[in-house]
């Protein structure tokens, strides 16, 4: 069961509130909010260099707020817990990226992967 917001500890808070407190890892933070994406999609769609993009993947993920799933040689990205309240208020704050993920060609395309 999802705990209350007056349940979360104060550590707990202020870690996602510093992770998230980068620009770019709250824009990648941002487009998993609407949908699971590779690192080579987040990439394209950033237009951050992949080492950058990964490096804040490892940094969400250790703040345990991104999971990922293998599929093949590619590694998908989306939020950990979307029953956690704190990342709920977070995410209803967050303006809407400024793509439209769901019609970009980008996706799905890993011909821009580096494997």
């Amino acid at each position: 069961m999802a705990q209350s917001m007056e349940n979360q500890s104060i550590e707990y808070i202020a870690g996602i509130m510093k992770t998230l407190g980068d620009e770019n890892r709250l824009y990648i933070f941002s487009l998993l909010t609407k949908q699971e994406l590779c690192v080579c999609e987040i990439t394209a769609i950033s237009h951050l260099s992949q080492s950058n993009v990964s490096q804040h993947l490892a940094k969400l993920r250790s703040a345990g707020l991104v999971k990922e799933r293998k599929d093949a040689q590619w590694v998908y990205y989306s939020i950990k817990d979307l029953k956690n309240p704190v990342i709920n208020e977070i995410i209803k704050l967050l303006p809407e990226p400024d793509v439209d993920i769901s019609k970009s060609t980008i996706l799905g395309n890993h011909s821009t992967c580096k494997l």
